[in-house]
This record gives structure tokens, sequence and C-alpha cells, in this order.
């Protein structure tokens, strides 16, 4: 009996991972422990510490922009009734893509590194705001397969996560 009711909240779990809002939701608060950890330590970290966080929340970003963009949205687009939202969604990833380019071209010791970041992480907080607090409700009411498509996210994720080299995450 045990042994049953453990592989029911195993697979309940499983589940779980593969919803598509959670997934995209713990996405969200992996971005937001990174940017208040880099927050936190950048006036005593050294330019290296520094650069490896930055590198971490931005390569965690363009992974998450990237499935939003080619696997989430275009489902989300088809269901609701919300153009302006969804391009907004858009835009707002584009203007997070070109500051990230920009970081990208600085070193660490440049006065406008933190300044970026922390841009950066306003516009991120607020995007992921929208997202959660106007967007995903739609989704639900929506009745997606969320299952589904966060299966489809997942195995987008970590596709694009071999291919730069990081560890795939658990389903």
């Amino acid at each position: 009996m045990m042994n049953l009711l453990h592989q029911a909240t195993s697979q309940e779990t499983i589940m779980d991972s593969q919803d598509a809002i959670k997934l995209l939701e713990a996405d969200h608060r992996e971005a937001e422990s990174l940017f208040d950890q880099y927050e936190k330590m950048k006036d005593k970290a050294s330019a290296q510490e520094r650069m490896e966080i930055a590198k971490k929340v931005c390569s965690a970003l363009l992974i998450h922009m990237e499935i939003e963009e080619k696997i989430f949205y275009p489902q989300v687009r088809q269901k609701i009734d919300d153009d302006d939202l969804m391009n907004e969604s858009v835009v707002e990833h584009a203007g997070a893509k070109d500051l990230i380019k920009q970081i990208g071209q600085l070193k660490p010791d440049d006065p406008m590194f933190d300044a970026k970041i922390k841009v950066l992480g306003e516009q991120i907080k607020h995007h992921v705001e929208e997202e959660e607090t106007e967007m995903f409700p739609k989704v639900k009411k929506a009745r997606l397969d969320l299952s589904v498509i966060g299966a489809e996210l997942l195995k987008g994720k970590n596709q694009m996560r071999e291919e730069h080299g990081l560890t795939p995450v658990a389903a």
C-alpha cells in the first residue's frame, strides 16, 4: 500500500513538473533568485564572480524566452483572444534580448555592467508579473492541455541546455 501511495505521489510530481505554467513559473523563480543573488553580492564579489552570476541568469532567460516564443506563445495565441498581450510579451522579450546582448559585450568591471543587470532584472520582473497575473489565468481558462505543452517545453529546454553544455533538468 505504501509503495502504491509513493508511486502515485511520484507520478503527481512528474505531472506537476510538466505542467506548462508550473514549469514557466519555476523558471521565473529561478531568474528572480539569480537576480537577488547578484544584487546581494555585487559590491563585495570579484569581477569573475559577478560575471558568473550574470552568465547564469542571462543563459536561463535566453532559454526560457526561446521555449516560450517557439512552443508556448504560438499555442496560447491560438486559444486566447488577446493579441495585444501576446504582442507585448514578444516585444518585452526582444528588449530583454537586446539588453542581454549589451551585457555580453561588457566586462564586469565596466561602470554600466551593474546598471544593465539591474535594469534587465526590473524588465523581467515586470514581464513575469504580466505573464502570471494576466496571461496565465487566461491560459488556464482556455483549457489548453498544459501537461502536453509542459512536456514540449521541458524537451525544448533540455535540448537547448545540452546545446549550451548545461545539465538537462529532470522531469
